[in-house]
């Protein structure tokens, strides 16, 4: 995802090296011992996706130690299960190869690599069609509770994208067979879609993996600043349960602070007035903890902001300006701690996020909305991998089908 120094370097340039290395052993493996390719080919390549498999998980314990806040933790994370898949499906025929020497020829190598995509959706579909039966209940749940807007549907039409891939690709794949020659086309549109469907896949494992690890993280009790992200409130000026929950979340932090260590930290609320609000998110905010026994000169307003990112730049320049090396902590709600700091970490504040509980039906759809929004930030990032991937699919439907 997006190259950070220290983290996502080694990963490229220690891939782009065994990538090297593999294609060199391939090459010397068919100028000079083309009857025994496939064997050896199919055994280099086993050892080529377990390196990078390790090295994948070696890149994410590092990213986490660094900060989980950051792209490269969907990245690794999502992608380690399917490259160690690979490792396994090589190992396998290797396995097959001399136990049943007879069996294969050299295009089975392509051919195991170019099912990679499709065998890999199909090993992981009754987890998807888990994970869709849930986004539906509960989006049904939403709907019933909180009225049909198209936002409360994005959970549902999640689900039926999965499911239609899934079903989607086991019908091409059974129109596509047959003449191989012939079907050229259509195997390269079924090959092409499973690509796409992997990628998206593989993100959204990932980003699943990145929100629960950074849920379970707990801030240390040895705050300077608590930042207290806005979300809305209602047209008569009161506060929303969502961001009430954000609030209180923050204020118990606080309490247990001070009953621990005595040191009592500093709020810093956070959202401005959006176009249908009575008054500034924060001034809402401030309010609302005065009331619960917080004193009027232990709260920061930060009034301008408008969305997350302006939240963080402009509560890092409070903080900037009071205490540089300042220890912080913020709160927002469940579904947004890991967008939140990642967010924060790019206004180069240092925080560790805690979220706040919400109705269980509210938390998928949300979580939904979090998904596309990181999706969509980085779009060319996003399109050079995934252009990569089709390039890959492509090519090896070629070269399999006309062999």
């Amino acid at each position: 995802m997006k190259r950070e120094k220290g983290t996502a370097a080694p990963f490229y340039t220690k891939g782009a090296i065994l990538s090297v290395v593999l294609l060199a052993i391939l090459a010397l493996l068919t100028r000079f011992d083309p009857e025994n390719w496939l064997p050896r080919a199919n055994a280099a390549l086993t050892a080529f996706f377990t390196a990078m498999s390790l090295l994948l998980l070696h890149e994410f314990r590092r990213q986490l130690r660094e900060s989980p806040y950051s792209y490269n933790t969907i990245f690794y994370s999502g992608f380690c299960l399917f490259v160690l898949s690979l490792a396994i499906t090589h190992g396998y025929t290797t396995w097959l190869y001399f136990s049943q020497p007879g069996r294969f020829d050299n295009r089975q190598l392509l051919f195991t690599l170019l099912h990679s995509a499709k065998n890999y959706m199909f090993l992981t579909s009754p987890l998807l069609i888990v994970f869709s039966a849930a986004l539906f209940v509960s989006n049904l749940s939403l709907i019933r509770h909180e009225g049909r807007r198209f936002v409360n549907l994005l959970g549902i039409l999640l689900a039926i994208i999965l499911l239609l891939g899934e079903i989607g690709i086991g019908i091409l794949d059974f129109r596509a067979s047959g003449s191989e020659k012939l079907l050229i086309v259509p195997n390269i549109v079924v090959n092409v879609f499973a690509a796409m469907y992997l990628y998206f896949e593989c993100m959204m494992i990932g980003t699943i993996a990145a929100n629960v690890i950074v849920l379970r993280r707990k801030a240390e009790p040895d705050k300077d600043f608590l930042i207290v992200l806005g979300c809305g409130i209602r047209k008569n000026g009161e506060l929303t349960p969502l961001l009430k929950g954000r609030l209180e979340l923050a204020r118990q932090f606080c309490e247990r602070q001070i009953r621990e260590t005595g040191k009592a930290p500093r709020f810093i609320v956070s959202g401005g007035r959006g176009r249908d609000e009575p008054r500034a998110e924060a001034a809402a905010m401030r309010d609302y903890l005065i009331s619960q026994g917080i004193r009027d000169d232990q709260i920061l307003v930060e009034d301008r902001s408008a969305d997350t990112e302006e939240n963080m730049r402009f509560s890092a320049e409070i903080v900037r300006r009071l205490l540089p090396d300042a220890r912080c902590a913020y709160f927002t709600t469940n579904y947004h701690v890991f967008r939140a700091g990642i967010k924060a970490r790019q206004a180069g504040l240092a925080a560790v996020g805690a979220g706040a509980p919400t109705k269980w039906y509210f938390w998928p759809n949300a979580a939904v909305r979090e998904f596309i929004g990181l999706l969509t930030e980085h779009r060319r990032t996003q399109l050079l991998i995934l252009g990569g991937l089709i390039a890959a699919y492509t090519a090896l439907t070629v070269l399999a089908l006309r062999g």
